[in-house]
């Protein structure tokens, strides 16, 4: 009796051991179908979107906004931007709210210039910089609007953004929604690098903030760059988490955690610039990697202990779970797949070998075409199909920024580990600022 229960535990371990090798394989690909079907999902069975359906409010009836901009060194963009939110937006009800984060350029002499034009505009003087975070936290208190839309200083939302913003909050069932994310699109897609991010974050991001928003109204991050907050769900929650390497990946899982609902708003676009170069780009996916990796320990006791208490934040936990372990696992089997290569070409082994390279042609051509489904069904249904023609730079995105990922995941999580711990830090250095781009 004793042999047979050993064996029995031996059978049950090697299958659950070879269950969960299978679904970290296939999770790259099992991924790109959950986001394809979560997105048709979004599109044709959800009814109480706004997408398509909104109307443009009296000014008697327009919430008061807070447009706020925390602003570390950016005397390049910071007048254009201002000038822009002024003189272009379709809306009345609004006041601009410069957080100058201890910028040691012309930024201050700029806004203090445009403060007597424009009645509406103000700027906080922060003396020391302590990061983004810290900048928008001040400013909440300041704030006079009841929503607070943050704009990064290089981010222009279309004319009737605001107006779109506010029906995502004026419905009964509203009362819960905590914050609405717009849709991004890029402003300098002029180089093979900023075409390629247009593939991703134009239609890939969407297409996956679709997705999980038609998955019982969940999402991983707000766009920094470009969201209305409810400003009693800020305090709700004692804003945002200033030590924190991505603010708007810990305050989105901070409000759903609260049991508030996020919105992904597809019909609000905003434009804004994306790194340029590949040093750039590796540092901002570096700080994402780090942000995901640190929300997902700050909450990951939560989860284990209370899984019925958030069950509705559940599908977020457990594919954030299977990135970080899944990408720990490409890197184990990439190293070991070489290795492997390399021993069988010092023994002369090239049946083994071709054998070997055949196995991964079939994996990787699985991978490239669940890829492209998403990509393709991401394409179609954002801006209704207008940025099909930036379809030939898809290999691009998914054979390089695919590989960024999980290396940069590896890299960050010792640092997520340390931030936890308490040793992490907020303060930013704004990027490398060009004047503004055409958009072609």
């Amino acid at each position: 009796m004793q042999m047979i229960n050993h064996l029995f535990e031996v059978t049950t371990g090697q299958t659950v051991v070879t269950a969960i090798l299978l679904i970290l394989c296939l999770y790259p690909i099992m991924g790109a179908f959950f986001w394809f079907f979560g997105a048709l999902s979004y599109r044709f069975l959800r009814r109480d979107t706004v997408d398509d359906d909104w109307q443009v409010l009296p000014k008697s009836k327009q919430p008061y906004v807070t447009i706020m901009i925390p602003a570390h060194n950016e005397e390049l963009m910071i007048e254009a931007t201002i000038r822009y939110l002024f003189d272009q937006l379709n809306y009345d009800n609004f006041e601009v709210l410069i957080c100058n984060d201890g910028s040691t350029d012309q930024t201050a002499e700029i806004v203090e210039r445009l403060e007597a034009e424009y009645p509406n505009l103000r700027m906080l003087e922060i003396v020391k910089n302590k990061g983004k975070a810290h900048a928008f936290n001040i400013g909440m208190f300041f704030a006079r609007g009841e929503y607070i839309l943050s704009n990064d200083a290089d981010t222009i939302p279309e004319p009737d953004a605001i107006m779109k913003y506010m029906n995502y909050f004026i419905h009964d069932y509203d009362m819960n929604t905590s914050a609405v994310t717009a849709n991004m699109d890029v402003q300098n897609r002029t180089t093979l690098l900023g075409k390629s991010q247009t593939v991703e974050f134009s239609s890939i991001v969407g297409v996956i903030k679709r997705s999980q928003a038609a998955v019982n109204d969940s999402m991983y991050a707000y766009s920094g760059a470009n969201t209305m907050y409810r400003k009693s769900f800020l305090i709700d929650v004692g804003g945002f988490r200033q030590n924190r390497a991505t603010e708007d990946i810990s305050i989105a899982w901070d409000h759903q955690m609260l049991g508030a609902v996020p919105r992904f708003a597809p019909n609000i676009v905003f434009h804004m610039n994306v790194p340029e170069t590949i040093g750039d780009l590796y540092k901002q996916r570096k700080r994402w990697a780090q942000g995901g990796t640190e929300v997902w320990l700050t909450n990951f006791k939560k989860f284990v202990l209370h899984p019925w208490r958030h069950r509705y934040q559940m599908s977020m936990f457990v594919d954030s779970t299977l990135s970080v372990i899944w990408s720990f696992f490409f890197a184990i089997t990439s190293v070991m797949y070489v290795g492997s290569l390399i021993c069988q070409a010092v023994q002369g082994n090239w049946p083994e070998i071709w054998h070997m390279f055949a196995m991964a042609w079939i994996f990787v051509t699985f991978e490239l075409l669940a890829g492209l489904l998403q990509l393709i069904t991401a394409l179609l249904l954002d801006h209704r199909g207008a940025k099909l023609k930036y379809l030939p730079f898809a290999p691009l995105y998914m054979m390089f920024f695919w590989m960024i990922n999980p290396i940069t995941i590896i890299v960050t999580f010792i640092p997520a580990v340390k931030t936890i711990l308490g040793f992490g830090s907020g303060t930013w250095v704004s990027p490398t600022r060009k004047t503004m781009p055409d958009q072609n």
